[in-house]
C-alpha cells in the first residue's frame, strides 16, 4: 500500500482534473456539435487513478439551424472536411454554408467534402460509376472504397442566376444527396453526396479544434459512415446533464474526503512530533 498522505493528495489531484472535464462539459451544454467528455478510472484500489479523457459518441439532438443549407446526420460517423492546406479533419457540426463562389464550407472556412455524381445518382471515380450496390457492399464490409472525395460547387451563372447554369433551386435529401432543381421541381438531378465517414474507434480521433478531430493510429483509418441527413438543422451537444451533475457531486465528495485524509494525516504528524519533543 502506498503512503496514505501521498494517496490522498494524488487523489485530490484526480478530482481537480475531472471536476475540470465536467466543467467544461456543463459550460458547452447548449454548443452545436459539441462531444462530451468522458473520465474513467484505471482503478480505485489504493489510489484513483484516471483514464485517458475521451470523447462520447453517442448522438446529441437535431435542432433548427440557422439556414437550409445546414445539415445533421442521424447515424454513425462524421462529415469530412478539406482545409485550404488540403489537411482533412471530420466533424459532426454541419453548420455549413455555401459562399459567395458556390462553394460549400464549414464556419471557419473548410471545404465540405463530397463526391460527384452522374444524372443516374451514381458515384462517379474519375470516369468510372460506382453503382449503389457497390458503394453499400463496401459499407457492410466496413471498408473505404477508394473514391477520392471532392468539393462540392454550385456557382451561380451571372447570365441567369441559376445554379450551374440551368437549376432554379438545390435540395439535400436524407441520404446525403444534393440535387438540382428546375422547371418548378419537375426536373430533380443527382449532383452530389455529401461523405460521410466513420471509425473503427472514433473514441481516439484527436480534437485539434474545437468540434474538428483528425485520425490517429489508435482511431484506425476511416470507412465509410451510415445514417440519414436532415437540412436546415445541426446537432446539438451530446452532453447528458443529469448525469454530469451526479458526476460532479462525486468528484466534489471524492476531493472533501481526500481533504479530510489530508487533514488528519496532519494532525496525527503533529502529535507524534509533538510526543518526541
Amino acid at each position: 500500500m502506498k503512503d496514505s498522505y501521498i494517496n490522498a493528495l494524488n487523489i485530490q489531484k484526480t478530482s481537480v482534473h475531472w471536476m475540470d472535464a465536467i466543467s467544461e462539459n456543463l459550460v458547452n451544454l447548449y454548443t452545436p456539435g459539441y462531444r462530451e467528455n468522458m473520465v474513467t478510472f484505471k482503478t480505485y484500489l489504493d489510489n484513483a487513478v484516471p483514464d485517458v479523457m475521451l470523447k462520447n459518441n453517442g448522438q446529441g439532438k437535431a435542432i433548427p439551424g440557422t439556414s437550409p443549407e445546414n445539415v445533421f446526420l442521424e447515424g454513425n460517423g462524421f462529415f469530412v472536411l478539406r482545409n485550404d492546406e488540403g489537411g482533412v479533419a471530420y466533424t459532426r457540426l454541419g453548420e455549413f454554408k455555401f459562399d459567395g463562389d458556390g462553394v460549400y464550407r464549414a464556419a471557419d472556412g473548410s471545404k465540405v467534402q463530397g463526391y460527384i455524381l452522374n444524372d443516374k445518382g451514381e458515384i462517379m471515380s474519375g470516369t468510372k460509376a460506382i453503382d449503389k450496390n457497390s458503394f453499400e457492399d463496401t459499407i457492410a464490409q466496413g471498408g473505404a472504397l477508394a473514391i477520392p472525395t471532392t468539393e462540392i460547387k454550385l456557382w451561380i451563372d451571372p447570365d441567369n442566376g441559376k445554379f450551374l447554369g440551368k437549376y432554379d433551386e438545390y435540395e439535400i435529401k436524407d441520404d446525403g444527396v444534393l440535387y438540382g432543381k428546375a422547371n418548378n421541381g419537375k426536373d430533380c438531378t443527382p449532383l452530389y453526396k455529401l461523405a460521410v465517414m466513420n471509425f473503427h474507434n472514433p473514441q481516439e480521433l484527436f480534437e485539434y479544434k474545437q468540434g474538428q478531430y483528425v485520425e490517429t493510429a489508435y482511431s484506425g483509418k476511416p470507412v465509410i459512415g451510415t445514417g440519414t441527413i436532415k437540412s436546415g438543422h445541426i446537432e446539438l451537444s451530446n452532453i447528458d446533464f443529469k448525469a454530469n451533475a451526479v458526476y460532479w457531486k462525486e468528484a466534489q465528495t471524492q476531493l472533501d474526503l481526500s481533504g479530510k485524509i489530508m487533514s488528519t494525516y496532519k494532525q496525527l504528524l503533529q502529535s507524534a512530533m509533538e510526543l518526541l519533543s
